[in-house]
């Protein structure tokens, strides 16, 4: 999340209640909440060209349920996307739809295309006489026929809603087509995952019937007081998507399609790799040979790669899912990107073995190395911070943290061990600034290639800024790496 937006989160207004309308509020004092609330609502509807956006949705999990109380009511059918093309659990029995008494029927899949089958959808259509017809899930690899869909529900008299909780980042940067534009009624989201926001959900709508039950299903329904901090954080994150999304959503694909495409020339099995695997930021492994999604996902771990299991349209695993899912919206804000892609790669097929030789050495060609951990705490520990005469050269990860948090000159400096973390393998590749943060400050890195320590290190240079100087989009959009 942009370090502005993390400030913002973690100002405490938070902690202010926002009962009611802007303007008409039941507490006083919360002209700035209004504001703030105002704002929020209308750059959501902006980035998503949408008339009416409801920003109150505590999780991607309650916009859901939002939309499907604004659509049905209980006992109604719905026709969710099964498990098998990753449909969120939200829509069948055991999430939100059960919860709320809807009967959900899994559609029919399209395994090739990783979508639902058009044919098998209009036949349990026209048998079934649903309410709702849901698309989109945890895993998108090629466009939705969003058009088709809403015609087969015109035909029996359902609303579409896409639930765009992991590729809502890709629409707002115009390199997936917008689903309310295609005929869906209205669309959901979190806006913690390819948007980069912070944790919470959204609701974006052109149809004004709809979100006028949207409204009072948030208040004087659901939500009553809403958290106006992470409203300000959502601001932020959209002005961001705003001035900068275009580039770095097209990062994210192009980055996606290079590691796929290179993982499956090195024989890896890349779901759907025969036809070009993925036009998202996701893509997927089948993973039956690696013992699972989650049995591969816990070894990549190990190496210090993030993924997790997914659902794909193909035998079971027993205990385990049957497909390794990989996403890109994290990758590019480091120095990934699909040059960089080959090496990264090999790294990750080597990783796959689990003795610790061979993972030492994937994880360093992954470029995350331990000496810099080192680096970080000496150059901490100079005189650019205040003097922090409490951290010892020598102290890294825990330590090294505890003794800054100990240091009142340093007050206001947070590193932790997974920030310190997030550095390594960046400081080589990149003369421009590397920018992490933790919940309040921003810490920068600077090198240029020819500075070295006599261990052939980079030296690294770490200073503190206000959070609102560096933008984490902006940066991820606008460097070049290498």
């Amino acid at each position: 999340m942009n370090p502005a937006a993390e400030a913002a989160q973690s100002r405490g207004l938070g902690s202010r209640p926002s009962l009611g309308y802007p303007g008409d509020k039941y507490e006083m004092g919360l002209e700035a909440i209004e504001e703030i609330e105002v704002i929020a609502t209308a750059l959501a509807a902006e980035i998503f060209d949408a008339s009416y956006a409801e920003i109150r949705a505590a999780s991607g999990a309650m916009a859901n349920l939002y939309g499907f109380m604004a659509l049905s009511k209980p006992g109604d059918a719905i026709i969710a996307p099964p498990p098998a093309v990753g449909g969120h659990v939200t829509h069948h029995a055991a999430g939100c739809a059960g919860l709320y008494g809807l009967h959900s029927h899994p559609a029919p899949v399209n395994a090739d295309g990783y979508t639902l089958d058009l044919d098998g959808l209009r036949t349990l259509a026209h048998r079934v006489k649903p309410k709702l017809i849901t698309i989109g899930g945890s895993l998108n690899l090629f466009p939705h026929p969003v058009p088709e869909i809403r015609a087969i529900a015109d035909e029996v008299g359902a609303s579409v809603l896409f639930d765009a909780a992991h590729q809502c980042g890709i629409i707002a940067g115009g390199v997936w087509t917008n689903p309310l534009t295609q005929g869906a009624h209205l669309m959901t989201m979190s806006t913690y995952k390819s948007l980069g926001g912070p944790a919470g959900g959204l609701i974006v709508t052109n149809d004004a019937g709809i979100a006028e039950r949207l409204d009072a299903i948030a208040y004087p329904g659901m939500t009553a007081n809403f958290d106006a901090a992470k409203a300000a954080a959502l601001a932020i994150t959209l002005v961001d998507w705003r001035d900068h999304g275009a580039a770095y959503a097209k990062a994210m694909v192009d980055l996606s399609q290079a590691l796929a495409r290179e993982l499956f020339m090195l024989g890896l099995p890349v779901f759907a790799g025969h036809k070009g695997a993925t036009q998202s930021h996701q893509f997927a492994i089948e993973a039956a040979a690696f013992g699972g999604g989650q049995a591969a996902s816990k070894t990549l771990r190990k190496a210090g790669f993030l993924a997790c299991g997914i659902g794909l349209p193909m035998p079971e695993v027993a205990g385990d899912l049957n497909g390794l899912r990989i996403c890109t919206p994290e990758l590019v804000r480091p120095i990934w990107c699909a040059r960089t892609a080959p090496p990264r790669c090999d790294a990750c097929r080597r990783a796959r073995a689990c003795g610790p030789d061979r993972r030492r050495s994937a994880v360093k060609r992954l470029g995350w190395r331990g000496r810099t951990h080192q680096n970080l705490a000496r150059a901490v520990s100079g005189p650019a911070f205040h003097d922090a005469k409490a951290l010892k050269p020598t102290q890294t990860g825990p330590a090294a943290h505890k003794a800054i948090l100990n240091d009142r000159n340093a007050s206001g400096l947070l590193l932790t061990p997974h920030n310190a973390h997030c550095f390594t393998g960046h400081l080589r590749r990149c003369d421009q600034n590397v920018i992490s943060r933790s919940h309040s400050v921003v810490i920068a890195v600077q090198h240029r290639q020819a500075d070295r320590t006599e261990n052939n290190e980079p030296k690294v240079e770490l200073r503190a800024g206000k959070p609102c100087e560096l933008h984490g989009l902006a940066w991820a959009a606008g460097r070049e790496c290498g």
